[in-house]
């Protein structure tokens, strides 16, 4: 390519390299990255593309290369994780019968698939990759978007990573300690493999990561289908006295604080639905396939949730439920007999294909944040053979890596539900105020304004119940919250640092960008 340069022998050629190197970083610095994004922003334009596709240069930039197929498999392996095998169980403790527990997974489809719509006009709009982030930056600026980075790239991702794999491993050591709990050191170790074997993956090819994606949520689908195929047959047999009409809401909870923690529990099983829109910029015709993706994916996980649900209603009763550790697993021993083993295998499958959905889409994030000054300029750095973003990649792994020393995650993760549903309704209150503000712009899809506005009230319940039901949490939530800003300041906002402090960095991203052989994405 063009820009790469064969190293000289001499030392003298090393120092012009070292040298070339910083000019560059220094002339993309400008204030709070806007020199960045004008290059991204040419990056992404269509008309760049075309004028370098005449030209015969071939631009280090991710290509486009996400099918539509792709982005379905995206969505629903992300979304269908470890929860509806192992404890769909925060459903029914909350709606406290069999009834309600359906009407509220049915709920909680419908509600997801609605987010998506608007996403699908928000992706399409505003075409750049990194979802919630990407969108409260364009509306609201700088600081609310990097607090949201902030606690991404801190707490939720890497943590929900690290829960998923772990769940993984558990699952493929079991057999090797049927009649004992699976010791921690060994999960942890295989989890620890897990990341690194997908991070690999992704490393060497979006298309290799991608094609894992296919195959792993098909095989989750499949799982799922048997589940629901047994649960059927039971049906049919006749012998499911817990889903007869007069027994099927005995003991609902008619509490508005429960309802609404079921909604949370339904809703925390259905997340994932917004990923594609952090790999925007890199789907092939994201005006079609984005929206195509979102209308295909979730009315099938939504119909599977339901139906698995029911077919689990066919054999355990909601107290067998509760007390069962893993759901899918007791289901499948009442069932398949010898066959059993089936079950946790599929489990097993299914987490692994969740990781590396999230690994693809938090490495895009941070990606997106690099390139818009937000984290180190090496984070949005491209390996110009491979084309994968390796440093965000290595970044989120090493990142994830780090919760294996942490021996309490799950609490950490309970302080941030809140804030996940205000960025989310803050960019879908961005979206209703770019129609108002900036008319002109082309809106491939446009949903119903009763749609966003309706979503938006279901988030605001979502924030007020969570305050509400848990305020201790939400407030360690919102401390960990605003640590983010001085860190902001600090980082994107202080513009004339010492000439050593700058000197420091840029020889550090120099010697980090050499040792990767990564390069500036390309215009």
């Amino acid at each position: 390519m063009s820009s790469l340069k064969k190293r000289s022998s001499g030392a003298s050629g090393d120092r012009d390299e070292d040298k070339q190197v910083t000019e560059k970083m220094l002339s993309s610095g400008g204030e709070n990255g806007s020199a960045s994004r004008s290059e991204s922003e040419a990056a992404r334009s269509p008309g760049s593309e075309a004028a370098a596709a005449a030209d015969g240069e071939e631009t280090v930039a991710l290509k486009r290369t996400i099918t539509l197929t792709n982005g379905v498999a995206i969505i629903v392996g992300t979304i269908i994780g470890s929860g509806i095998f192992v404890t769909p169980t925060g459903v029914v403790k909350e709606a406290g019968s069999v009834g309600l527990s359906l009407v509220v997974w049915a709920v909680c489809g419908v509600f997801s698939t609605v987010g998506a719509l608007c996403y699908a006009e928000l992706g399409t709009t505003i075409t750049k990759s990194g979802g919630d982030y990407a969108y409260i930056l364009e509306v609201y600026g700088s600081l609310p978007a990097f607090l949201k980075l902030w606690i991404e790239l801190l707490i939720i991702r890497p943590s929900s990573q690290y829960i998923v794999a772990y769940v993984f491993a558990t699952y493929l050591l079991k057999p090797i300690f049927p009649f004992c709990p699976v010791p921690e050191t060994g999960a942890k170790l295989v989890a620890c493999l897990c990341i690194l074997l997908l991070t690999a993956v992704n490393c060497y090819s979006v298309r290799a990561a991608t094609r894992v994606q296919d195959a792993f949520a098909a095989a989750k689908l499949l799982a799922l289908g048997l589940i629901i195929v047994i649960g059927f047959v039971q049906i049919g047999k006749g012998d499911v006295p817990a889903l007869l009409p007069e027994n099927s809401f005995k003991g609902s909870n008619s509490d508005f604080g429960n309802i609404g923690l079921a909604l949370y529990s339904g809703l925390f099983a259905y997340g994932g639905w917004n990923y594609l829109n952090f790999v925007t910029e890199e789907m092939i015709e994201p005006y079609k396939n984005l929206p195509r993706a979102i209308i295909i994916s979730l009315p099938i996980v939504t119909l599977v949730y339901v139906l698995t649900n029911l077919a689990y209603f066919t054999t355990l009763s909601t107290e067998d439920m509760l007390n069962s550790e893993a759901v899918a697993v007791d289901f499948g021993n009442y069932h398949l007999g010898p066959m059993a083993w089936i079950i946790p295998v599929f489990v097993g499958l299914s987490c692994f294909g969740s990781v590396n959905g999230s690994l693809f889409t938090s490495s895009r994030l941070f990606f997106v944040g690099s390139r818009e000054g937000h984290l180190p300029s090496l984070l949005s750095m491209i390996h110009p053979t491979l084309l994968t973003p390796l440093p965000s990649l290595l970044f989120t792994c090493v990142m994830t890596l780090l919760y294996a020393f942490s021996n309490d995650i799950f609490s950490v993760i309970n302080f941030f539900s809140f804030f996940n549903w205000l960025c989310i309704a803050m960019a879908i209150l961005g979206m209703m105020w770019l129609r108002y503000k900036k008319p002109e712009l082309e809106r491939p899809i446009k949903v119903n304004i009763l749609l966003p506005i309706s979503f938006v009230l279901a988030c605001l319940f979502l924030i007020v119940v969570s305050i509400w039901k848990t305020p201790a949490e939400c407030g360690t939530g919102l401390a960990i919250i605003i640590t983010g800003v001085p860190v902001y300041f600090f980082g994107v906002w202080w513009q004339n640092k010492p000439k050593w402090l700058l000197q420091a960095i840029f020889s550090t991203t120099a010697t980090c960008q050499k040792m990767m052989e990564v390069v500036p994405q390309e215009s």
